[in-house]
């Protein structure tokens, strides 16, 4: 990655407006030269809106916009150095792989041999070779976004923008290609900015990740940060599973796997629910004295140590210093009267 001065896209106070909705608020945000960030966040947060306002197919009503250090405020999608590949692929159905692949070039005048030779170069990058002169229907959902991928890639933009481009794919094929799009980037080394609503999904591919929440960025930081130390209550509900817990007049936030379960005295007195077997893990739900739920996990062991708790039994609650948010109580929080 580039250095922290060096910033391919940045916003600075960007705000757009749609009608009496503010779906992007006075958002700053530099996206450094070569990096993956991810825009993650609910439905109605802002990332697309953002995304789309770094294409070109929206113009803030307030604030800067530069890419690559040049004001684009203005300027149609085909005038920015950038590219946009959309959950929808959006293939020409009528062209050949190949053909749909050099579009891009042929509306820039190139050569009908060197349109060939880049497509074909293209197509081996994705991992297509051999498939240049089938139709896009003749190809799985996982081909043809890598096609999406080659035709947004062969225009050799500064900066790539995926919207949600896995969303449409099954569980299996999405993950292979959350690893083949990481690869890509490293190979690549040219700047990702990657729109979902997926945590596991940015988590697992982003340098850093901006989680969004109403038209402005809660916290921006590498995902290791962002899973750890949640910067906002938000943050910490969005991200993963978590456990507020009221202890001493305040609220604290612990992840699941950070949660020890023990049948000693010293901790948070607590009943087991229920246990579920998860894969290599073994899940507890207890509940407090007081009556808070609290949602443990932790690794199966050879001697089948955490399988051996069941409904009823006694247990107390301990996680280790550093390891709990301590967050201001809302009123949710509050237990009823």
């Amino acid at each position: 990655m580039a250095a922290p001065s060096s910033a391919d896209v940045e916003l600075r106070g960007v705000t757009k407006r749609f009608g009496a909705v503010t779906a992007v608020d006075s958002l700053d945000l530099r996206v450094l030269s070569g990096e993956f960030l991810s825009l993650l966040g609910p439905s109605g947060c802002g990332k697309t809106t953002t995304l789309r306002l770094i294409a070109g197919f929206e113009h803030p009503d307030e604030g800067t916009l530069l890419i690559g250090g040049r004001d684009v405020a203005g300027l149609p999608p085909y005038k920015r150095d950038v590219n946009t590949v959309f959950q929808s692929y959006a293939l020409f159905p009528h062209l050949s792989v190949a053909d749909n692949v050099a579009y891009g070039l042929r509306q820039r005048g190139l050569g009908r041999r060197e349109r060939r030779r880049r497509a074909v170069e293209m197509l081996q990058l994705v991992r297509l070779s051999g498939v240049e002169e089938r139709k896009p229907r003749e190809l799985s959902g996982g081909q043809q976004q890598r096609v999406a991928l080659a035709r947004a890639l062969i225009m050799s933009p500064r900066v790539l923008l995926l919207d949600e481009p896995l969303g449409a794919l099954d569980l299996k094929l999405r993950k292979e290609l959350q690893v083949f799009l990481k690869t890509l980037h490293a190979d690549l080394g040219i700047t990702f900015v990657y729109v979902t609503h997926d945590q596991e999904e940015a988590l697992a591919m982003s340098d850093r990740v901006a989680v969004m929440n109403a038209g402005v960025i809660e916290q921006l930081a590498s995902p290791h940060e962002i899973y750890d130390n949640p910067g906002s209550r938000f943050v910490a509900d969005f991200i993963g599973e978590t456990n507020f817990i009221r202890i001493n007049g305040s609220v604290v936030a612990v992840r699941p796997e950070q949660v020890e379960l023990s049948r000693g005295q010293d901790g948070v007195a607590a009943t087991v629910v229920t246990t579920m077997v998860i894969g290599p893990a073994i899940q507890c739900l207890v509940k407090t004295d007081d009556g808070q739920e609290v949602l443990v996990r932790r690794q199966r062991s050879r001697n089948g140590a955490a399988e051996s708790l069941s409904e009823g039994d006694r247990v107390s609650l301990t996680w280790a210093e550093g390891a709990a948010l301590v967050l201001e109580p809302q009123k949710e929080d509050m237990p009823n009267e």
